[in-house]
């Protein structure tokens, strides 16, 4: 077993069309010494090693799945940290090769505990987020305190690539203490890692998400409140599974480090015609009204108060009623090499569950497309 452990100079790249490119590997070879899990070898695929090991904090999450998913797909070994239930990680299981996923429990607050999941990975991800605060978990200590940690054991630890999700609409003066605090993450995190590489995604839909799902939801309170009737606000949202082929990319980009990257979709619509297209794919009525935003927070603290998880949040009113920035100076999905899913293209996939019986098997070309907007 020492011997399956001892360490090995990289002296040959592998062959041409095995792992993979030579340009990628000058990325993790700078000529030190790597174990043998780390030389990318195999035909790429599930079953071959890519050279990459990978921590993912937030694996668990919405994004986090899909990031796990595709490291798994090119032969990455993950390193998953978890706080939940063993249970509640079984759907990951199943993305990665033998013995690629390792799972290891982590207490955000002991960072012995952090240095021990990220001590052997070339790659760091932080996708750490959540929604609403708790008793334990404040927004500082999600957004700011736990990312300037990874961020300065990453660091210590010599990984060569760190990448931090941050948001779109990041803004110190932000109405949203979501945003504000997403904002204070992304500086933290450039000052303990100058070479981290930052990325701004909008909003996200998939089919778990928390924006499409949250509008459609709606239908059970008789109509969508708006501010405004969400006639002054842009959104400009992603699909999933783009962020995390961005980050896959991103790691596999010797040019990427210390690059801030706007992640958007191909489209930006007013807020009023993008809910009235959700409804028009759920062959539901839509019924907006107008909603002061006090009174609007004022709904929202009723639902606050609840013990389990709250449907709406003060911050997540003002999150949701913020126009989406434009960033035209900042590299995004293209620079990549990504080409941006049209939420036409996909948003069946998250609403079709929400149809009555009568409407499940009717094609999305019966809906009217939203119209996209570029005058905001």
């Amino acid at each position: 077993m020492a011997a399956l452990a001892r360490c090995y100079r990289v002296l040959l790249p592998p062959r041409t069309g095995y792992g993979t490119s030579p340009s990628v590997l000058n990325v993790f070879q700078q000529d030190r010494h790597v174990h043998y899990a780390m030389i990318p070898h195999g035909r790429s695929g599930r079953s071959s090693v890519s050279g990459i090991t990978a921590t993912v904090f937030g694996a668990t999450g919405f994004l986090g799945r899909y990031v796990v998913n595709h490291l798994g797909r090119i032969g990455s070994q993950v390193i998953i940290p978890y706080r939940c239930d063993q249970y509640d990680l079984m759907y990951l299981r199943p993305m990665g090769d033998l013995g690629q996923l390792i799972f290891m429990e982590w207490d955000s607050h002991n960072k012995d505990s952090t240095r021990r999941v990220l001590e052997h990975s070339n790659v760091v991800i932080n996708l750490v987020g959540k929604e609403w605060e708790t008793r334990n978990f404040r927004y500082e200590d999600v957004f700011v305190k736990i990312p300037k940690q990874i961020a300065q054991l990453s660091r210590e630890a010599g990984v060569e690539k760190f990448i931090h999700i941050s948001h779109l609409n990041a803004d110190m003066k932000s109405p949203s203490k979501y945003l504000r605090n997403k904002a204070v993450g992304e500086s933290v995190v450039r000052e303990e890692f100058p070479d981290a590489i930052i990325m701004k995604p909008s909003e996200m839909f998939g089919r778990e998400d928390r924006f499409l799902n949250h509008y459609a939801n709606m239908r059970w309170f008789v109509g969508v409140p708006l501010i405004a009737f969400g006639k002054k606000t842009v959104k400009q949202p992603i699909y999933v599974v783009d962020v995390a082929k961005a980050i896959i990319s991103a790691i596999k980009d010797p040019d990427s480090k210390g690059k801030t990257y706007a992640l958007t979709g191909p489209n930006r619509y007013l807020l009023y015609d993008f809910v009235e297209y959700i409804y028009a794919v759920l062959h539901r009525v839509f019924l907006p009204y107008p909603l002061p935003r006090p009174l609007y927070h004022l709904l929202a603290r009723i639902f606050e108060t609840n013990p389990f998880e709250p449907w709406i949040t003060k911050d997540k009113v003002d999150r949701f009623h913020t126009t989406d920035k434009k960033f035209p100076d900042l590299p995004g999905l293209e620079d990549l090499g990504i080409v941006p899913t049209p939420v036409e293209q996909k948003a069946i996939e998250v609403l079709r569950r929400h149809r009555t019986f009568r409407w499940l098997d009717t094609e999305l070309e019966e809906a009217k497309p939203a119209r996209p907007i570029t005058n905001m």
